[in-house]
C-alpha cells in the first residue's frame, strides 16, 4: 500500500512537467531530532525528571537496604539463630519483591508521562512545520525520510520556530 502511494506521488510528481517542477517546493523534518533537541522537547525532559527524581531517590534507598540486608546475611549467617536467619530471609525477599514492584510501576508511569509530553511537543513542531510551510510556500514537507538532502532539511529552521514559541499557552507566534 505504501509503496502504491509513493509511485502515485511520484508519477504525479513527473507528470506535471519540467516547468510546474521547478516551482514545486519539498522539506523535510527529522521528527526524532525535534523531538530530542527543540526547546520544549528538553523542557518536557526536564520536567519529568524533576516529577518522578523523588521516586527514583526512594527506590535507590530501597535498593541500598536490599543490599546490606544482603551483606549482612552473608557475614551473619553462621551467628543467627536459624529463626533469625529465616526472618532476615523473608525481609529480603518481602524488600526485593517490594523494589521489583515498585521498579515496574516506576519505568510504567514514566514511559505514560514521557509519551504524554511528546505528543504536546509534537502537537507543537507540527504547528511549527505548518507555519514554515505557509510562510516559505511549501508544497509538501515530509516527517520521515529514508534519505534526506541537506538542501531540503528544514529541521533547524523548526527547532528555532520552537524555540521562539510559548510552549506553556500552546499558542503559535506569528
Amino acid at each position: 500500500m505504501k509503496t502504491m502511494i509513493k509511485v502515485c506521488v511520484l508519477a504525479v510528481l513527473l507528470g506535471a512537467g519540467a516547468v510546474q517542477a521547478a516551482d514545486f517546493r519539498v522539506g523535510v523534518v527529522d521528527t526524532e531530532r525535534v523531538l530530542r533537541e527543540s526547546s520544549p522537547a528538553v523542557k518536557a525532559e526536564k520536567k519529568i525528571e524533576k516529577e518522578f527524581s523523588g521516586r527514583d531517590q526512594e527506590i535507590k534507598k530501597l535498593m541500598k537496604q536490599a543490599k546490606e540486608l544482603q551483606a549482612l546475611l552473608e557475614k551473619d549467617s553462621g551467628t543467627l539463630s536459624d529463626a533469625d536467619h529465616r526472618n532476615k530471609e523473608r525481609e529480603l525477599t518481602g524488600m526485593n519483591v517490594n523494589l521489583q514492584r515498585m521498579q515496574r510501576e516506576f519505568r510504567e508511569d514514566l514511559n505514560l508521562r514521557k509519551n504524554e509530553e511528546l505528543a504536546i511537543v509534537l502537537e507543537q513542531a507540527n504547528k511549527a512545520i505548518q507555519a514554515i510551510a505557509e510562510a516559505e510556500k511549501f508544497d509538501l514537507i515530509l516527517q520521515e525520510a529514508v534519505y534526506r538532502n541537506p538542501r531540503i532539511d528544514i529541521t533547524d529552521k523548526v527547532i528555532k520556530h520552537l524555540a521562539g514559541e510559548k510552549t506553556d499557552s500552546g499558542k503559535d507566534s506569528k
